[in-house]
């Protein structure tokens, strides 16, 4: 669709240049939902994108401090929010991508509770307090393996890989199972915790 072709364009747009705080940030608007597609890896749940007006720009960076899973990338100019087992994504541009959502109505609540989060700091004109980041451990990571104890990483199961990974002692990429379409949203889950290790 023209949305979609032009929610990929916006993606490898230079992010914009960061903000010293929130003043002069206006509040956001939910301005569509599209695509409720199945999810790549659990064909039970949904993958949404939708947009934010107007795009938070250089803003977006001030943010993370609002959630406790919350990492910005200056590579692609977004803030990645996990929250259970939903995984947010909000582009720089405006644009909203979420997978593992349950429903069309859990993909609204969930917009909502960013937009209405989002928006009381921007009233407050503060920009958040960073916080301590929320700690990840080996079981948290096996979860979204592919428990198939194969042992193509070289380890003897998915749980010591997963020790390995919280260890430092290996890479996701020695997992090649994870590289699977299957698993796409599951690589993505891990990457995002690793980045908290």
């Amino acid at each position: 669709t023209d949305f979609g072709k032009n929610f990929m364009e916006t993606k490898s747009e230079k992010p914009a240049e960061a903000k010293k705080d929130l003043a002069g940030t206006r509040p956001l608007e939910i301005v569509e939902v599209r695509q409720l597609l199945p999810c790549i890896a659990d064909s039970t749940k949904f993958r949404t994108i939708a947009r934010f007006e107007p795009p938070l720009g250089g803003a977006l960076n001030l943010l993370e401090p609002l959630f406790p899973r919350a990492r910005y990338s200056e590579k692609i100019g977004a803030l990645i929010i996990q929250k259970g087992n939903i995984l947010i994504t909000i582009y720089a541009t405006g644009n909203v991508t979420m997978t593992m959502i349950k429903s069309e109505a859990e993909a609204s609540e969930t917009l909502d509770d960013l937009k209405k989060t989002i928006n009381e700091a921007i009233v407050r004109g503060v920009t958040p307090v960073p916080r301590e980041k929320v700690k990840v451990d080996h079981a948290e990571i096996y979860e979204y393996l592919p428990k198939t104890n194969c042992q193509i990483c070289g380890e003897q199961s998915c749980y010591a890989f997963a020790i390995k990974l919280v260890g430092r002692e290996t890479s996701i990429d020695k997992c090649t199972p994870l590289l699977e379409a299957k698993y796409g949203t599951n690589l993505e889950h891990i990457r995002t915790l690793l980045e908290y290790l």
